[in-house]
Parts: structure tokens; C-alpha cells; sequence
């Protein structure tokens, strides 16, 4: 019996492929909460940046340098907690990435494990901005027309 070749598209689940090409989130957001990046082994980076309201993550985005695989778990890693309680999102595992992607190959795991530790930086910036207010990084982006720079940053 001959066993057929992997079919990337046909093979995979639909949620994985979902998520795997889902770009929506790739845009980085505007003054965000709090950042995380996580290197992994393989050379993958994932950086998640989240927006909060009080106790929920209200948006996620991210920046992902690398295979589809991680992408496809920092995504799912943002659809799992947009929208939850942070409490909730300190509890998500590598494991329910990969339970949420269905198809993600034994060999790629560790893109999971990327991705859910780059949240977890994310939230522990987000506990060390709110615990230290005062260390929070200046806005970027364009000044307002009469407003002052910060600190340092004349034009010499």
C-alpha cells in the first residue's frame, strides 16, 4: 500500500490554515499596554503587543519572524486570549495552542511554545508597567502640533 504525499492545504485543518494566513493582527497597534518577544532555538521570533481595559485584553497584535508554523501559533495564541480576562490568559499552555490548531505537525511544538511564551513576557511587561507607572515608554509617532518633546530627544 502506497502512501500518498502530504497535501499542505488538503491535510491540514481548516483553523490551522486559518491562522497560518491570517494577517489582521500583523499591524502593530498604536501605544500599546504592554510587549513581549520570545526567541526560539530554531531562529522564530514572535513579539505580541497587547491593548487592555482594566482586567481583559481588549486587542493583540503581533509581529512574527519566521516559519508558517509560528505564525500559525501566534495567532492562535491571539485568538485564544482577544478578549479574555488576563487572569485567563496566564493559564494558556502550549498544549492548547496546539489542541486549538488540530494539525500542527509533532516536529513544530516548539512554535508553540514560542508563541506562548512571548505572551507571557507580555504579560509580565504589562504587571511591571502597572506596578511601575513611571517607567512606561514615551509615545511614538508624530508630535501634536504645541506639544513638548520628552526629555533628551532636541534636535542637536
Amino acid at each position: 500500500m502506497k502512501k500518498e504525499p502530504f497535501d499542505f492545504f488538503r491535510d491540514h485543518a481548516d483553523v490551522f490554515l486559518e491562522m497560518a494566513f491570517r494577517a489582521d493582527r500583523m499591524e502593530p497597534l498604536e501605544n500599546p499596554d504592554a510587549e513581549g518577544r520570545n526567541r526560539g532555538q530554531c531562529g522564530d521570533t514572535a513579539t505580541i503587543r497587547l491593548q487592555t481595559e482594566g482586567e481583559r485584553i481588549l486587542r493583540v497584535g503581533l509581529r512574527v519572524e519566521g516559519c508558517l508554523h509560528t505564525v500559525a501559533c501566534t495567532n492562535a495564541v491571539a485568538e485564544l486570549v482577544e478578549g479574555k480576562p488576563i487572569a485567563q490568559a496566564w493559564k494558556l499552555s502550549a498544549e492548547d495552542v496546539i489542541a486549538f490548531l488540530k494539525t500542527l505537525p509533532p516536529a513544530h511544538h516548539h512554535c508553540a511554545e514560542l508563541a506562548v511564551g512571548a505572551l507571557y513576557r507580555a504579560l509580565a511587561d504589562l504587571q511591571s508597567r502597572r506596578r511601575e507607572p513611571w517607567k512606561r515608554p514615551y509615545r511614538r509617532g508624530p508630535q501634536e502640533p504645541g506639544s513638548s518633546s520628552p526629555p533628551g530627544s532636541e534636535a542637536a
